[in-house]
């Protein structure tokens, strides 16, 4: 089993603006507020796993009849 390195599998706030169109006033929002996006505290840097983010993105999925 291969081992991915760890500084390819977090993404800081901007990167996650970029790749997922959150800004990063509502990514701080949402971290204040608790809201379910799963993000991690490295010292003064936070990150966020691209899988978690879709994740959240899957979970909050509308379905339209």
């Amino acid at each position: 089993m291969e081992k991915i390195p760890l500084q390819n599998s977090f993404l800081n706030p901007t990167e996650v603006s970029e790749q997922y169109g959150f800004s990063t006033s509502t990514l701080a929002k949402w971290r204040m507020n608790k809201i379910n996006l799963k993000f991690y505290k490295i010292g003064k840097y936070i990150k966020y796993k691209s899988e978690e983010i879709e994740m959240f993105i899957n979970e909050h999925k509308v379905e339209v009849s």
